[in-house]
């Protein structure tokens, strides 16, 4: 009877012993599983910087190209401005002498 005791508990220890070894590697098959998919989260999170990253890229490209052709638009403007004061100007300096004439007139006819 205490041999079969001990053949027991010698059985109950090795079941333990495998229950536990068992219980070990589904912990270690549900860390490595984890692992992985954190790992492929980290992995699609950069993809999406980097197609941020290129889309940026391409904005500022877009954005650049219409800087400069608003900066020649804003030049020639500037030229045609210049060149309307320059004609005002100029029509002003000649009504200017006109006047001039004409209210010499009045101040002498006065």
């Amino acid at each position: 009877m205490v041999k079969s005791i001990i053949i027991l508990s010698e059985n109950f220890g090795e079941k333990l012993y495998g229950a536990v070894l068992f219980m070990w590697m589904y912990i270690l098959i549900c860390l490595s599983l984890s692992l992985a998919g954190v790992a492929g989260l980290q992995f699609f999170y950069m993809v999406y910087l980097d197609r941020i990253d290129k889309d940026k890229q391409k904005r500022i490209r877009e954005l650049e190209i219409h800087c400069r052709n608003l900066t020649n638009r804003l030049q020639q403007t500037e030229m045609r401005i210049t060149e309307q004061n320059d004609l005002i100007e100029s029509t002003y300096e000649e009504l200017d002498e006109e006047t001039e004439e004409v209210w010499a007139d009045l101040i002498e006819e006065s």
